[in-house]
Parts: C-alpha cells; sequence; structure tokens
C-alpha cells in the first residue's frame, strides 16, 4: 500500500446522494421565501459546509432567511434520510478490501454536519469502517484544509504518506493546499474538465478504479 492514510469525502464519493441534496435544498429554497434553486446551483455547492453553501447559492440572503433556510433543509434531509441512499459501484467491496491492511488508516472528511454523518454511519453501519471523521461544522469548511491537517495529526502521518479521494474543486483544493496527493473521482458532481483544473494526482471513473490503483 502507497499510503498511510486515506481520507474519503461522503456525497459523491462514496454515496449517491446528489439527487436528494438538490431536492431538499431546493424544497428548503422555496419554504424559506427564496424562490426556486436550479439543480446546476444546488449541485456547485454539495461538499461544502451548510453556512457556506447557502452564501454561495444565494447571494445576499439575510441572516435570518439563511438559518430558516438551513433549518428547512435540516427538516426535509432528515425526513428523506429515512429511506436508506445507496453507496456507489464497487464502494463497500472496496472498501472491505482496503480494510484488509493493517497498516492503512481510513477516514472521512465532509461537508456533512456531525449530526448528519453520525445519522447515516448508524443507518447502514458504515461508521465501523473508518477510523475517524471530520464534518464541516466541527473544523472549518472545504476548501480551508483544517480537516485534513487534524487527521494527520490525529494519526501521526506526514502529508507525503496520505490521500484525498474526492469528486469536487472543494476536495481537491483542500488537499492540495497542503501539498497531499488527491484522487478526482469523476462520476461525482463536478465535471472532469473541472477537476483537472486542481490538478490531481490519478482520475478514476469509478470506484474500483481507484482501489485497484492504491493496491497495486
Amino acid at each position: 500500500m502507497r499510503y498511510r492514510l486515506v481520507i474519503f469525502d461522503w456525497d459523491g464519493t462514496l454515496m449517491d446522494s446528489e439527487s436528494r441534496i438538490v431536492a431538499c435544498m431546493q424544497a428548503a429554497a422555496r419554504d424559506a421565501g427564496w424562490g426556486e434553486l436550479s439543480r446546476e446551483s444546488v449541485s456547485d455547492i454539495i461538499g461544502l459546509g451548510l453556512p457556506e453553501a447557502i452564501a454561495r447559492m444565494c447571494p445576499g440572503i439575510s441572516g435570518q432567511q439563511a438559518l430558516l433556510l438551513r433549518e428547512r433543509y435540516s427538516h426535509h434531509f432528515v425526513l428523506a434520510d429515512q429511506t436508506p441512499q445507496a453507496f456507489f459501484p464497487g464502494v463497500e467491496a472496496g472498501l472491505a478490501r482496503l480494510r484488509e491492511s493493517p497498516e492503512l488508516r481510513l477516514a472521512v472528511a465532509t461537508g456533512k454536519s456531525r449530526r448528519g454523518l453520525d445519522r447515516v454511519f448508524a443507518a447502514n453501519g458504515s461508521g465501523a469502517w473508518f477510523h475517524a471523521s471530520r464534518t464541516a461544522d466541527e473544523t472549518r469548511s472545504k476548501p480551508h484544509p483544517q480537516m485534513l491537517e487534524e487527521l494527520l495529526a490525529e494519526f501521526d502521518v506526514e502529508v507525503g504518506d496520505a490521500l484525498m479521494v474526492g469528486d469536487t474543486e472543494y476536495d481537491l483544493d483542500m488537499a492540495r493546499a497542503l501539498g497531499m496527493d488527491r484522487v478526482a473521482v469523476t462520476y461525482g458532481v463536478h465535471a472532469a474538465e473541472r477537476l483537472a483544473r486542481s490538478t490531481p494526482t490519478f482520475t478514476v471513473d469509478s470506484f474500483p478504479e481507484l482501489i485497484d490503483w492504491l493496491c497495486h
């Protein structure tokens, strides 16, 4: 194994959750009186913390309206989360293969809240797959590298021995800020051309392709 620590984004990298996020955010914007948000504008912010996402989607929104939009998004998402979401093809088998390496540590760095990540961990038992996780409401939102800095410190791993895997420029730019290797997955939210601007170390079109690259 070429790395000691592999860090994964969640939405759009491990879990196929784009449609649910878009629908819940659109409903929340209507509830908050902001109006319609396009699918493209919501997809663009997946990976950011919720306050940062709303500020980007809704320029000029008042603090009170932004708070209402956040509350309504959380409401819609919790209701929707009662129906489990699917992992992308190959994720469960691929992570199981990585867990066979006793020296490798696996972690999650996500724009989700801690409550949201713990909810999905509990729903499908996936929390046991990872040695640590960081969420946007307990550190700083991507693309700031604080999540990665904390995970490196927790495991006492040098940046050259760690890898970030993600589907957005926010994931890749977070790693690039530290000089960390980074893999872009093209099956998620941001297009391959956009991901290429963040100079990924490697680019894959499927999760099994990532596992083969890591394990060869």
